[in-house]
């Protein structure tokens, strides 16, 4: 067993884990983070993508381990009492569908626009093309990604 300290979504958490338990594991089974689904086990959907020391991520590719020391936030963690931006945009342009996806797309997207507040359309898809979704056809997903980079910081923008 190997201590690991981490912050995920602003509490600090120490604990005793096996050196290959996966940080998608560790948050879902651990910490009770299940909004980060397991989906492929092999990095290739996204779904559980988590932003690790303010990069995504796909937690099904970092050992707990290799997060020591880091601050990570979930989905869960991205709302501070009210949705995040990304979240409403989403709903509001119903990029979703069965919501598998959901968790990752949106950490994902929330990533882009801080790295580029104002990104074409293009720049959205290739942003995105390491998430995959097979319910919506990614249309109202690129809405939903220019609706929130749309929002001014000063009212809830993504910036």
């Amino acid at each position: 067993m190997v201590q690991v300290s981490v912050t995920v979504d602003g509490q600090r958490r120490t604990d005793e884990v096996e050196p290959r338990l996966l940080l998608v594991h560790y948050l879902r089974e651990r910490l009770g983070k299940v909004g980060t689904p397991v989906g492929c086990d092999t990095s290739n959907c996204g779904a559980c993508t988590v932003h690790l020391d303010g990069k995504s991520v796909k937690s099904c590719s970092v050992l707990a381990v290799q997060a020591d020391g880091s601050e990570i936030t979930t989905i869960e963690g991205l709302a501070d009492g009210e949705w995040h931006p990304m979240q409403t945009a989403f709903k509001e342009c119903h990029a979703l569908q069965c919501g598998y996806c959901t968790p990752g797309m949106i950490m994902a997207a929330v990533d882009l626009l801080n790295n580029n507040p104002d990104p074409s359309e293009d720049e959205i898809r290739a942003g995105l093309e390491g998430n995959l979704c097979r319910c919506t056809g990614y249309h109202n997903i690129v809405k939903a990604v220019q609706s929130a980079a749309s929002q001014p910081a000063s009212v809830g923008g993504v910036q």
